[in-house]
């Protein structure tokens, strides 16, 4: 089998801005592969990451370099150790797996092992990070949601928090504070936002520098984003995180994100699936890892002026598994 390669930058504009810990951005940068053969199509898309030393251009020569061994047939088990974790893997491995669906005329979840058939899924809505009055706007005008995550940076974070749970009291909180606290915030801020009602913090310290978590005291349950990637670090998070947030662009495709979470769940870790700011096609595959996870991240197409078409179905907060014209 021969397979065609095509590699396609898109920029999908985002609703009002969106700002982290490390900045701000207006437009998902992404990146969509497409793999054809013997009449049928696959693709996958990926968002290339500053924080990880990625870039537009080097994920698609990272992608390209690929070209001649997956038109010879590469596979998927192949594939995991032809390119390191990070976006570029990913988005050759769920183009591969839409490919093999639609070439055999199963389903990915019946491909990739999964036991059944996916089901719904509730996802956290973000709050980008602004000033309290501006995070609490954005809380009340979307008070029906049942779980808020709000991005946080360290200074003025328990007045933010305060002020969306004043104004949405009912919806649930998690919050991330993308590697922006200090280590002598975590206890205080922890017992604080635990009073608030916060079920979960993500990522309080620099990946690096977050062993001492296991030091201290924390009654709200941590989760680990930038300092968790593939299963070759899982081991070092044990008994600094209770979470795990598990990301495709992180761990490189849906292959091996299935088996990482496999292994967190194996050492008493729980799950969070997020995801990078990217359209559905970027969430369809996450959609089946988010299965019985304690926690969905997958909200990023809510956060866009516009989806692709088709897209996943939103019924609010709700997503639907993805439809073969989609992906899978």
């Amino acid at each position: 089998m021969r397979i065609k390669l095509e590699v396609e930058r898109q920029s999908w504009p985002i609703e009002g801005g969106f700002a982290i810990s490390r900045g701000a951005k207006t437009a998902a940068e992404v990146l969509v592969v497409t793999l054809a053969a013997e009449g049928q199509v696959g693709r996958g898309e990926c968002t290339p990451y500053a924080r990880y030393g990625e870039s537009l251009d080097g994920v698609e020569a990272d992608i390209v370099r690929l070209k001649d061994r997956l038109e010879a047939g590469l596979t998927r088990d192949q594939l995991q150790s032809a390119l390191p974790a990070g976006a570029a893997r990913n988005a050759i491995d769920c183009a591969l797996a839409d490919l093999e669906a639609k070439r055999t005329d199963r389903t990915a979840w019946e491909i990739l092992g999964l036991a059944q058939a996916p089901g719904p899924v509730t996802t956290a809505y973000t709050l980008s990070l602004d000033t309290p009055e501006k995070m609490a706007e954005k809380a009340r005008a979307n008070a029906e949601r049942p779980l808020f995550k709000l991005k946080l940076t360290g200074e003025g974070d328990l007045e933010r928090v305060a002020a969306v749970k004043e104004a949405a009291p009912q919806t649930r909180l998690i919050v991330d504070a993308n590697e922006g606290w200090k280590p002598e915030m975590v206890e205080p801020y922890s017992e604080k936002l635990a009073a608030l009602g916060v079920e979960m913090i993500e990522q309080p310290l620099p990946a690096g520098d977050d062993a001492m978590l296991s030091e201290i005291a924390h009654p709200v349950a941590l989760c680990a984003d930038e300092s968790a990637h593939d299963r070759g670090g899982l081991d070092a998070l044990v008994g600094r995180y209770e979470m795990i947030n598990i990301k495709l662009d992180k761990t490189g495709g849906i292959t091996e994100a299935l088996a990482l979470k496999q292994a967190a769940e194996a050492a008493g870790m729980q799950i969070m699936v997020g995801c990078m700011l990217a359209t559905s096609l970027a969430m369809a595959p996450a959609v089946l890892v988010a299965q019985g996870a304690q926690v969905v991240d997958l909200d990023g197409p809510l956060l866009l002026s516009q989806d692709r078409d088709p897209a996943l179905r939103f019924e609010g907060s709700v997503i639907h598994p993805p439809q073969p014209a989609l992906w899978g």
